[in-house]
C-alpha cells in the first residue's frame, strides 16, 4: 500500500478552514454584501476596543482648524494631538492637547471657539472648564 504524499496531508486541513470560511461568510469574493457587514461589525469592535467612539469625525482644515487649536492651545498648554468635528455633539470641535506632564485632555469648543467642556483622556468623566 502506497502512503499519501505530503502535498495531500497538508491540503486536507487547508481545504476544511476555506470550507468553513466560506460557510461563515468569510468569502472574499466581493459578489456578495457580507463583506461589507463583517467590515461594519469590524470596525465597530474596533472602535468599543479602541476610542467608545462609533461614529467619525472629520478632522478641522483651514482657518477653523487654526482657530480652534489657538484656543485650545491658550487654555491648556502644550502640543495639539488631533482637532476634528465632535460628531457627539454637532457643531461643536474637539482639540486633543499633550500637556507637559504627558496627559492628554480632549478640549471641546463651541463654534465661536469658546471652551465648553473637557474630558481627560482615558477616562469617561467630563470636567467643567471655567477658562
Amino acid at each position: 500500500m502506497r502512503a499519501l504524499p505530503r502535498r495531500a496531508l497538508l491540503a486536507a486541513p487547508a481545504a476544511v478552514l476555506l470550507f468553513a470560511l466560506t460557510a461563515c461568510g468569510g468569502s472574499d469574493s466581493g459578489t456578495t454584501d457580507s463583506g461589507a457587514a463583517q467590515q461594519g461589525a469590524a470596525q465597530q469592535a474596533q472602535g468599543a476596543a479602541g476610542d467608545a467612539d462609533e461614529k467619525t469625525e472629520p478632522p478641522l482644515t483651514g482657518e477653523i482648524k487654526e482657530k480652534a487649536e489657538a484656543a485650545a492651545l491658550a487654555a491648556y498648554p502644550g502640543t495639539v494631538v488631533k482637532s476634528e468635528e465632535d460628531a457627539e455633539k454637532p457643531g461643536m470641535y474637539a482639540v486633543e492637547v499633550k500637556q507637559a506632564d504627558g496627559t492628554s485632555i480632549e478640549v471641546y469648543l463651541d463654534t465661536s471657539f469658546k471652551v465648553t467642556d473637557t474630558k481627560k483622556e482615558g477616562t469617561e468623566e467630563t470636567e467643567d472648564s471655567d477658562g
